[in-house]
């Protein structure tokens, strides 16, 4: 008679130091409605500027200039137009990015099992970020619409409270398509995004981890990993900026009074493809690089501070 134990199944949600239980994923949650909320909403005076480069790039060129004009013509006030929705909208979609990419990306792994886990990781990855992100743009798709409406229309011609907003979305929605007539232009934009957002991420932290800092991961501080995580972040939010720009673009005109009615194919055709990927790159790529190196920031420090490591480098 054999004393042999059986050996126990191979788990991704095991592999790590901190088992990755409910907890662990409320937890992931929690730390992503702060990075993505509080980064977002801090970036609302650039992104109405950016917003309105790609509605109306005769009046807004430049990211300086679009900010003092929108200064001139509408005070203080006007560079914080949707604040309210861009807070609460990317504190929900946050949430479901980071802490549903934890699920599956866990789910996926036991899928695939140990070895092709280790042969096909940043599959993985995409499979995971995708699978978040189509859920947390449904959550966010009504407040970005609402948004971009209050950012682009013209000063007087739209309420730019939060609450009025959302009535006159509500009221208007044979024209605005509200709640989620910018949804299938959002996954275009959000899931090649957050896509790119996360297999970069993970796999500049890799190479970091490979290549310069290594020695084993828990023997750096805190700060140093941090730091990582940070420059991580930002080179993948460049590379997001340029990836999801053109459907950013087309979901800024959207909004437009004269595209009522329009398909998104119809308006990607009349503006142009070159005019679709390059107006307002620039500033696109500095919010973006600025926001994600935050996002992963605050993220990796909430994590850390709730007992759960920074991300990746594993």
């Amino acid at each position: 008679m054999s004393h042999l134990q059986p050996t126990r199944k191979w788990d991704a949600r095991y592999i790590g130091i901190v088992p990755h239980d409910n907890t662990y994923y409320a937890k992931c949650l929690m730390g992503g409605a702060l990075a993505c909320g509080l980064t977002h909403a801090a970036m609302t005076p650039i992104d109405v500027v950016k917003c309105n480069m790609q509605v109306n790039p005769a009046k807004y060129q430049r990211l300086w200039s679009g900010l003092a004009t929108v200064l001139h013509e509408e005070g203080s006030t006007g560079i914080w137009k949707g604040f309210g929705p861009t807070l609460i909208g990317y504190t929900l979609q946050g949430s479901l990015k980071y802490g549903l990419y934890e699920v599956f990306k866990d789910l996926y792994m036991n899928v695939a099992g140990e070895e092709a886990t280790k042969k096909y990781k940043p599959a993985i990855w995409l499979a995971g970020s995708a699978s978040a992100e189509f859920f947390a743009d449904i959550a966010l798709c009504p407040f970005e619409m609402t948004k971009v409406k209050i950012q682009t229309s013209p000063n007087g011609s739209f309420p730019t409270a939060f609450g009025a907003a959302l009535a006159e979305m509500r009221s208007r929605r044979l024209e605005t398509r509200y709640p989620f007539g910018s949804l299938g232009p959002l996954w275009t934009r959000q899931i090649p995004y957050t896509m790119a957002k996360f297999v970069f991420f993970e796999g500049i932290v890799q190479q970091f981890y490979t290549h310069i800092f290594t020695a084993p991961k828990e023997t750096y501080s805190e700060l140093t990993q941090l730091g990582i995580t940070f420059t991580s972040g930002y080179l993948a939010g460049i590379i997001c900026a340029v990836v999801s720009h053109p459907a950013d673009t087309v979901v800024s005109l959207m909004s437009k009074a004269e595209n009522k009615g329009k398909s998104v194919g119809t308006i990607a055709r009349e503006t142009g493809l070159v005019t679709l990927a390059t107006k307002g790159l620039g500033t696109r790529v500095i919010m973006i690089g600025t926001l994600t190196g935050f996002q992963w920031w605050i993220y990796d420090t909430c994590k850390t501070v709730m007992g759960l490591g920074t991300t990746g480098g594993k």
